[in-house]
């Protein structure tokens, strides 16, 4: 019988890691966990409460981005707060904004931004109950 896995943590690309690093600890308030290597990183571990996420340095060896300028994601991360309006006149004004906080038919009130790489990022709130 195979093991459960023991975590997941989502390993995006950026064409500029200092900026990233920037973008989320100055602006989402994460903590950098590890970079590697110290003066000239290729990666970085990011870390707010439980969340992590992960960045390196685009890779060459990978098909998918050869003909693309920038990185990719095809759909989105999605973060779970109780505290979605705090979150929206935190950023609101800070970045680049997909769709304004709305409370939508499925019990979500949420809104989306895009990160420094492009990537869409939602903030999304309960409140069905």
């Amino acid at each position: 019988m195979t093991k459960p896995f023991t975590g997941l943590t989502p390993m995006l690309e950026s064409d500029d890691l200092m900026r990233t690093l920037k973008f989320y600890t100055e602006v989402l308030g994460f903590e950098c966990k590890g970079r590697w290597p110290e003066d000239a990183p290729c990666w970085l571990s990011l870390r707010c409460g439980d969340i992590e996420v992960a960045f390196s340095n685009r890779n060459e060896h990978r098909r998918e981005f050869a003909a693309t300028a920038t990185p990719l994601l095809t759909g989105s991360l999605y973060f779970y707060t109780n505290e979605v309006e705090a979150w929206w006149e935190r950023l609101r004004e800070r970045v680049t904004v997909e769709y304004p906080l709305e409370t939508f038919d499925y019990g979500m009130r949420e809104f989306a931004i895009r990160d420094d790489c492009g990537y869409l990022l939602q903030f999304g709130q309960d409140v069905t109950g």
